[in-house]
């Protein structure tokens, strides 16, 4: 355990290692802005917001602030090869930015690993048949076949039957009927109990699966990037296998063609584009779907070689990305379209998002199929991979930092380090599957997966156009990618400068106005619950203040020259290898310099560009 295994002999840097090739950056960056949001959250949205309408705002959204914040982030790891913390040398008084993403990324690996151990649970249950789930088991609130219910007031909620029914006026019938699909996710998957306040037990069966997730997860990352560059080969092109299989599959079956319609087909409702909501939706989906503010991004391209050309991986990634969400919702719809048609149902009644789709719908349709069991086990085997290799990010920027941080203490321990974050995020996941876990899952998603993001990457924005210097960024870039001409910055400025912070304030007070408590389904949260969930956004945004004024006490002179200071890229912002620095970040440059000012001999390693 106490080998240097994350350097390999050709590897540029010698001390932090590198990709072994541009391919396993780029799968390894795909496969941690491609998650779970893809698959259960992206089709929903634009079957909301009008179909085939919706992808204008999104591909707007996309290049103008998706692209340019993650082109930001990539260009910012890279240059100086560093991990979301240590990066904010640039604009030291912003450090705390960098470790509030990184107690972002701490607390979402948490519940993501408890999605993973759900996709697993499911992959097993899957093997037998008939599905589990294709039927109910002993109980009156389930219903195997779509029957007419009425409620108290005696008006028809549902004739799945489509036959000439009327309630009559005494017929008082209990509207909580459930599917088969969602009494398994209820009472065997999940054993769910009434809410938060009812912990019981730890449901063994996830528990299990959420150490095997947290083993597999480990042992991906034993050496790093080394060992997680290999992985994604598999785990960052499987999925698109599995959709292309589950399209042709659901193509071919009956009322595949109104599920198609209803995504992204003649459905498509033009008029929606004039309604604001629907730009928010789709700037925001853009923003969570790239995973940008989160750390992974810089910490993944931290690990290239100075020199690759980043800006063009931007692009790849983005739209490869993008291309994801819009290429799996043809494969969620066709088979939702199948299952409407089973059920005589509208397409818009049996479409859910989250783990509504990923855990009762979709299965619930997977299970009307011919050898049913065999596309249940495709697709929670793709879940399973579409989650790991974010959670492989995850758990990378938690490592980088450490690091980073403390490079004698833990570079020959880079496996014990890996092995004790797995275990000790493993022990924190263990809440969330206890009977009350899908609260405490869903609790974090609403509050820490939030508008939180949004308010670090305006920060994230602001901090380098701003305070670092746009102009001085733009000079960083072109010691990485050579000279680019003024109008190809034009537009690059434009957006650093205006567009993309404008775009992220005006969602980020929207969100935060229109922020309402998080349910569970029609199970509130107690006041306790809420508190916490409060408490969580507070731990992750004290950081900021608290590092900066740690920082201010700690510089020397008056408040003035303190904050001025602060605002100055420190000493050891430059790129990581001498061989790089070039001039504007060459030591003798930089003794020459301070030494003219402070009229002192000080041993410094680098000089700032804003010295220069």
């Amino acid at each position: 355990l106490n080998q240097d295994l994350h350097v390999d002999d050709g590897d540029e840097n010698t001390e932090r290692g590198n990709w072994a090739n541009k391919k396993e950056y780029i799968l390894s960056m795909i496969g941690y802005a491609v998650g779970l949001g893809n698959i259960w959250r992206f089709p929903y949205l634009a079957y909301k917001n009008g179909g085939g309408a919706f992808l204008i705002p999104y591909f707007t959204m996309l290049v103008l602030t998706g692209i340019p914040l993650f082109f930001l982030e990539s260009a910012l790891g890279q240059f100086c090869s560093q991990g979301p913390i240590n990066l904010w040398r640039a604009v030291p008084i912003l450090q705390g930015v960098g470790v509030a993403m990184v107690m972002v990324t701490l607390i979402v690996s948490i519940y993501y690993n408890v999605i993973i151990a759900y996709s697993l649970y499911y992959m097993f249950a899957s093997m037998q048949f008939p599905l589990p789930w294709s039927s109910c088991s002993s109980n009156s609130s389930c219903s195997d076949t779509p029957t007419v219910y009425c409620n108290v007031s005696g008006v028809l909620m549902a004739n799945w039957t489509q036959e000439n029914i009327t309630c009559p006026s005494s017929s008082i019938m209990p509207v909580s009927v459930q599917t088969p699909s969602e009494q398994y996710w209820d009472r065997v998957a999940l054993q769910r109990s009434s809410g938060l306040d009812e912990t019981g037990p730890v449901v063994w069966h996830l528990a299990l699966c959420l150490l095997l997730s947290s083993i597999i997860v480990a042992a991906a990352l034993i050496r790093g990037i080394k060992s997680s560059g290999k992985v994604v080969y598999f785990t960052a092109t499987f999925p698109y296998v599995v959709i292309v299989i589950l399209l042709i599959r659901g193509v071919t079956l009956e009322g595949a063609r109104d599920g198609i319609e209803f995504y992204i087909g003649s459905q498509s409702n033009l008029t929606k584009l004039t309604e604001a909501e629907v730009w928010k939706d789709a700037a925001t989906q853009t923003f969570y779907s790239l995973s940008v503010g989160w750390g992974g991004v810089m910490t993944l391209a931290s690990y290239n070689n100075f020199h690759n050309n980043v800006f063009k991986d931007s692009f790849v990634v983005s739209l490869t990305n993008a291309g994801t969400s819009v290429f799996a919702g043809f494969a969620i719809f066709s088979i939702l379209g199948h299952m409407a048609h089973i059920y005589k149902m509208p397409v818009g009644e049996v479409v859910k998002e989250g783990f509504g789709l990923a855990f009762i719908a979709y299965p619930d349709a997977l299970s009307k199929l011919p050898i049913s069991p065999l596309w249940s086990i495709l697709f929670f085997f793709m879940l399973l991979t579409v989650g790991l290799d974010s959670q492989f990010a995850g758990i990378e920027v938690i490592t980088t930092c450490l690091l980073d941080a403390f490079p004698k203490l833990f570079k020959s321990k880079h496996a014990l380090l890996t092995l004790t974050t797995s275990s000790i995020l493993y022990l924190l996941g263990l809440p969330c599957v206890t009977r009350a876990g899908i609260y405490w899952v869903t609790l974090i998603d609403q509050f820490v997966a939030s508008w939180v993001l949004l308010f670090l990457a305006l920060l994230e924005v602001a901090g380098v156009a701003y305070i670092y210097g746009g102009n001085r960024f733009i000079k960083d870039i072109e010691m990485m990618l050579g000279k680019k001409t003024f109008a190809f910055w034009l537009w690059w400025r434009a957006c650093w400068f205006f567009i993309s912070p404008c775009i992220i304030v005006v969602i980020l007070v929207w969100s935060v106005i229109t922020f309402v408590p998080p349910t569970y389904g029609e199970v509130p949260y107690p006041p306790w619950g809420l508190a916490l969930g409060w408490l969580m956004i507070a731990f992750i945004l004290l950081w900021i203040p608290a590092v900066a004024v740690y920082k201010l006490i700690k510089a020397k002179g008056n408040p003035w020259k303190r904050l001025k200071s602060l605002c100055s890229p420190s000493d050891k912002w430059h790129p990581y290898l001498d061989v790089h620095r070039g001039e504007r970040y060459s030591e003798e440059r930089c003794r020459h310099r301070k030494s003219h000012n402070n009229k002192q001999q000080i041993n410094v390693n680098v000089i700032s560009s804003s010295w220069l």
